[in-house]
């Protein structure tokens, strides 16, 4: 009787973090205001060469791989990056601005989330890289992966995504 208390709690405890999860990568998208420009994706004043990047087959053995994502702020006003967060505690994100570097920040309730806080001027660009690891989730973790990094800045949400086929 014990042991099936202990199953229940814990398929419940796993259905609610694969809940959260599915809440906190869909909820807050903002791509209803996207555009096209010239190749590039605009959401505001925020110009970006680039949405979604494929790692292609990688291998936990090879450990983590890293892809860096521009942001410029194309506007004639200061855009705040408020906060950054990852839909999977195996991916972390640092946002770069001239020379200051902050974080890695990973996901919501594995890790303390502090305000990023930092103005893009006018013209100016960041570079925001995101890793991932493939050994994080273990032998069971082979196969196709998705995940995603959410910037929050001045009252919208961009999502930048990344996949891979993870293999052993």
């Amino acid at each position: 009787m014990q042991k099936n208390k202990k199953i229940i709690i814990s398929l419940i405890a796993g259905m609610a973090l694969l809940f959260g999860i599915a809440w906190v990568s869909g909820s807050f998208s903002s791509g209803e205001d996207d555009a096209s420009l010239g190749g590039a994706e605009v959401s505001g004043a925020l110009i970006l060469e680039e949405r979604s990047y494929d790692f292609g087959a990688i291998s936990m053995a090879a450990g983590k791989v890293t892809h860096e994502f521009i942001i410029k702020n194309n506007g004639t006003e200061p855009v705040e990056i408020s906060k950054i967060y990852t839909s999977c505690m195996c991916t972390e994100a640092s946002l770069k601005i001239g020379d200051v570097v902050r974080g890695p920040f990973g996901m919501p309730g594995h890790v303390a989330l502090p305000r990023v806080q930092e103005m893009l001027g006018a013209g100016e660009g960041a570079m925001l890289a995101v890793t991932f690891d493939p050994a994080a989730h273990g032998p069971a973790g082979v196969g196709r992966i998705e995940r995603v990094v959410s910037v929050e800045n001045s009252g919208a949400t961009l999502e930048f995504n990344i996949s891979a086929t993870v293999t052993p």
